[in-house]
């Protein structure tokens, strides 16, 4: 009973965001409280990523890479440069370099748990999800900073080896889950049930935080803060979809590799922006949270509904056969 109550209120995450950071929005004084938890927030969720992988997730990496690869090219070669484009076409730099420099952070940051929490709902493939997201994660201590130095550098002043140091928050606790999870599994599995409301409540109150800091902010400049982002990530699950499809992946890769890459970490995001730029980098990052979520729950709910057409394609969480190989098609 405690098991389902608690996957049901973790499934709810987009419906949790969207509200809290509606509240905070037009409300004073709800989250602020929790702005000087936002670095210590944010190594809680790593930490809950670290306690549910396995072993077996990086073997299954090193057994089925391809489709693997595919996502993590998409992830970190297409989104820098959708950020970057979207950011000069929308005048971002003109108007606010830090808007600039914000979006185009969130979009060299990995992809976040929360597209595992969709995937799920969207009946994609988990384990490939879990499975992209932990490889975009351990990679990004390298691929985030020196990403976001090449594209925001010219916009304003970035200290590459700063947002080196401050990427740590997320490997160390990931490496530190993961070895209790090796080390101490009986104390991990009494508390592993409650690691994803966790990382949910958290990720929510780093966002809605932001959100209630800059809300005159956003309310000044909305109209063009909530299209940058609103285009953003809706190409980004259009690409990470069709990126897929070009290599010849199944339906449910594609849909997987889609919500991967339209759904990323905007708390680390929101970490390296307040830590590194102006206050208003972080903005674009926590609208990203609250539109990417909006996003990958209208997918999810459009995926789900016609889930039951390929029933020819592997649907269970492993990363079978079936779904790593390219189908044999035309296109």
């Amino acid at each position: 009973m405690m098991d389902r109550a608690l996957n049901t209120a973790t499934n709810l995450f987009p419906l949790w965001v969207v509200l809290c950071s509606g509240l905070a929005l037009f409300e004073r004084g709800l989250f602020t409280w929790f702005i000087p938890a936002i670095t210590p927030g944010l190594a809680v969720i790593m930490l809950g990523m670290g306690l549910t992988l396995t072993w077996d997730d990086f073997r299954r990496v090193l057994q089925t890479p391809r489709p693997i690869v595919v996502g993590f090219t998409a992830q970190f070669c297409i989104m820098p440069l959708l950020g970057l484009l979207i950011a000069h076409a929308l005048e971002l730099p003109a108007l606010h370099p830090h808007f600039a420099a914000g979006l185009i952070l969130v979009a060299c940051c990995p992809g976040g748990t929360a597209s595992n929490v969709v995937c799920y709902l969207a009946r994609a493939n988990v384990a490939l999800s879990v499975s992209m997201t932990m490889c975009s994660t351990l990679a990004a201590i390298a691929f985030t900073p020196l990403l976001t130095k090449w594209f925001v550098g010219e916009i304003v002043q970035v200290d590459v080896l700063k947002l080196f140091l401050d990427t740590l928050v997320v490997i160390i606790p990931v490496a530190l889950g993961l070895s209790l999870k090796h080390w101490a599994p009986r104390a991990v599995e009494k508390i592993e049930p409650f690691a994803p409301l966790t990382a949910v409540l958290v990720i929510v109150l780093i966002v809605a935080a932001i959100i209630e800091v800059r809300a005159a902010e956003i309310k000044a400049h909305w109209q063009i803060l909530l299209l940058a982002v609103s285009l953003l990530h809706f190409l980004a699950f259009t690409m990470g979809y069709s990126f897929s499809r070009m290599f010849g992946y199944g339906e449910i890769i594609r849909r997987t590799v889609s919500i991967e890459v339209g759904m990323q970490n905007s708390g680390l995001g929101t970490h390296l922006a307040t830590r590194n730029f102006e206050p208003a980098a972080a903005t674009p990052c926590a609208l990203s949270a609250v539109m990417h979520c909006i996003f990958g729950s209208f997918v999810a709910a459009l995926w789900r509904r016609d889930a039951d057409k390929f029933d020819n394609e592997e649907q269970t969480d492993t990363l079978g056969e079936t779904e790593t190989e390219p189908e044999e098609t035309n296109e």
